[in-house]
């Protein structure tokens, strides 16, 4: 019953949903799958792109994990950039994007992870004084078919491998390579895929 009651409620937001991502300057692709509403704060004269087969689910009840807040995709500067590949799925995610977000094609994160590129605000006392919002950002690079945990974070300048995975609750802060595990805090390779499930 909660699958069927979740694919009626997309049928009926479907048509507010579509227009949001209109009114935000987000061309809708095939095989989107849109679960609850998500929260979308472009930056004028930034960009979202979003690839075909795309599945978000913002709803509490949309995910057995169920999501404490809806998909957010925001950017923050004119010169932003988020760029979601084919085939990726989100539950609860949140993209903040100051510089860049690049995501690849076949990419899952699980409930209520971040990525964001940015400190959002300066470390030193003095610099936020100056400017609050001035944090230091670097572009973050996800490629082909990583799976990312639930409740994971993942900072600004980091480059993920194809195919790697990041366990639950990791904070990820330097690049991973391709095709491990890593997790923990700060996140560590576990192992490498190649050695069996």
């Amino acid at each position: 019953p909660w699958r069927l009651s979740n694919h009626f409620w997309r049928i009926v937001q479907w048509p507010f949903i579509r227009l949001q991502f209109l009114w935000h300057g987000i061309r809708w692709q095939a095989g989107w799958r849109i679960f609850g509403r998500p929260i979308i704060q472009r930056y004028r004269g930034s960009v979202i792109t979003i690839g075909k087969g795309v599945e978000l689910r913002s709803g509490y009840g949309t995910n057995p994990l169920a999501p404490n807040h809806p998909v957010v995709l925001a950017t923050r500067k004119p010169t932003a950039q988020i760029h979601i590949g084919n085939n990726c799925g989100f539950t609860g995610t949140t993209l903040v994007a100051a510089e860049a977000i690049t995501i690849g094609n076949r990419v899952l994160v699980g409930a209520n992870s971040t990525i964001a590129d940015t400190d959002f605000h300066p470390l030193q006392p003095a610099a936020r004084v100056q400017d609050i919002l001035n944090g230091a950002h670097k572009p973050i690079v996800i490629e082909d078919d990583v799976f990312v945990g639930m409740n994971c974070l993942i900072l600004k300048g980091v480059t993920i491998g194809t195919g790697s995975v990041i366990g639950a609750g990791s904070v990820v802060t330097r690049d991973v390579p391709p095709g491990v595990v890593v997790a923990g805090n700060p996140a560590a390779i576990v192992r490498k895929l190649d050695e069996g499930q």
